[in-house]
This record gives structure tokens, sequence and C-alpha cells, in this order.
């Protein structure tokens, strides 16, 4: 709903989790290169009111990171947090099993992935006990358009493995398709015709029969990075997946919360 921008941007500051100190986890995996700290970036500047371009780790370094979104006062944050790891490769990258345990909540922020070998139990950056804030309420694949009709068969079977798991987890998963401006010349002219353009539909439809996610749960964005004033387009894009997440995740919360105490 373009326009609708004001409305979307005070859902998504208003957001509460209903039990307290409880946080909205996050975690953005995808090939690398995608946009996954442009897309984090993006969503700071938009709730900030000012271009943000804080320096987030290198992913393809290998380390696993937590961002925290900042409100107006520096000491204060929203509820909900990016957990962001290095990408998926065809040979070499994230591990799968890595990824997993990280949904679980037994990755530790910090940790250097191993491409070798997963994160063992014996490793100081492995967490034993994950509590409800340690764990993945949200698994979001970001993919580019520019790239995604020539993502690899072994990524893609990474993808569905790990999708696989998460519905087996119970994480509610949608998809990103980032740098839609560079795939289509029309999106580029005026950002409104990403949903009218055949060609971003066909990506998307390629995309969902590849990895099983439902077209309502994939998502065309425009992250910033080479902007120096925010775009009420853009920022409408953005606050209108971010409040799909943090409603997916709100579920997740809320079932995973309900079912620990009936456990308890």
């Amino acid at each position: 709903n373009w326009g609708h921008k004001q409305t979307d941007l005070r859902y998504v500051e208003d957001y509460r989790p209903h039990t307290k100190n409880q946080q909205l986890r996050i975690l953005l995996h995808g090939p690398a290169g995608t946009g996954k700290s442009s897309f984090i970036n993006s969503v700071q500047s938009v709730l900030l009111g000012r271009m943000y371009a804080h320096a987030l780790a290198d992913t393809t370094s290998g380390d696993s990171f937590t961002t925290k979104i900042q409100k107006g006062n520096p000491e204060t944050f929203y509820p909900f947090v990016f957990s962001d790891i290095m990408g998926l490769e065809p040979t070499k990258g994230v591990l799968v099993s890595d990824v997993i345990l990280a949904m679980k909540g037994h990755v530790k922020d910090g940790y250097g992935f191993d491409l070798e070998s997963k994160l063992s139990e014996h490793d100081g950056f492995y967490n034993r006990s994950p509590n409800l804030n340690d764990q993945v309420h949200v698994l979001v694949c970001v993919v580019s358009a520019d790239t995604v009709a020539y993502t690899s068969d072994e990524v893609l079977q990474k993808i569905r493995d790990i999708r696989k798991e998460a519905s087996d987890l119970g994480i509610p998963q949608v998809a990103l398709i980032t740098k839609v401006d560079q795939a289509c010349p029309e999106v580029n002219i005026d950002l409104k015709n990403i949903y009218k353009s055949k060609y971003m539909k066909e990506k998307m439809e390629q995309f969902s029969v590849n990895v099983g996610i439902p077209m309502n749960c994939i998502f065309p964005v425009k992250s910033y990075h080479e902007e120096i004033d925010l775009d009420d387009d853009m920022d409408s894009l953005i606050l209108s997946t971010m409040r799909h997440i943090i409603n997916l995740g709100d579920d997740c919360i809320n079932i995973k919360s309900h079912s620990d105490q009936q456990e308890f």
C-alpha cells in the first residue's frame, strides 16, 4: 500500500512481545553478496529517520554477529534483533549443520564458523542451554534478483535443507529478493512498478518453486546502498516487509512460550 508508510512505521515502532524482556530474533542467511547487511542497515535507517551506514561485520570472514536496532536514544533498542552469518556457497561457506545450531540458539555471538566441521559442544562459543531469546523466531533467506536465476543446485539444496529443519522446529520462513533495481529496468525507473513487473514476478515464482517458500512469503525490497537521503517508496517496501516478519515471529514466540509453559 503505497503512501501508507506512517501506518507501517508506527506498527513496527510500537511492537512489543507479550513476554517481558523477550526479544524477537531474525536470522538472515543466503548466498554471499546478496545484501543481508544492507537490509539490516536499511531497517535501521528507516527507523531512525536518517541515513545509517554503520560498518557491519564482514560475514564473508566467517564470524556470526547479532545486530540490535537502535531507537532515538543510543541506549535503547527495539525488541527485535538480527542474527547474520556468513554466506552459503556451493562447496564452501557456512555449514548447514551450523545454521541449524544457530536456529536452535546454540551458537554464541562472534563464533567464527569452521568450513570443515560443525560447532562442537566443547567449543566456548557453544551455548549449552539456550533460552527463548537465543532461539530464532523467523528465518529469512536473502537472495539477489540479478543472480537468483543462476543460483547453483548445491546452494538451492542447502536452502531447502535449512528450510526443512526450520519447519520441523516450528520456525516461520520468508525470503527477501534484493537488488530489484539492478535486475529490472522498469523497477529502476519507478520502484512502484515492482509488483507490476512480469520479470520480477517470474523471478519470485522461480525461487518459490526452487525452494518451496510460498509467494506470499517472498518480499522484493530495495535496500539503501548508494542513496544519501531516505525515499518514501523504499521505506514503504522495507516497513511492509518488517511488519510481516514481526507478525510471523510474534506468533512463533507465543506458540513456543505456550509450549514451554505446558511442559513446565
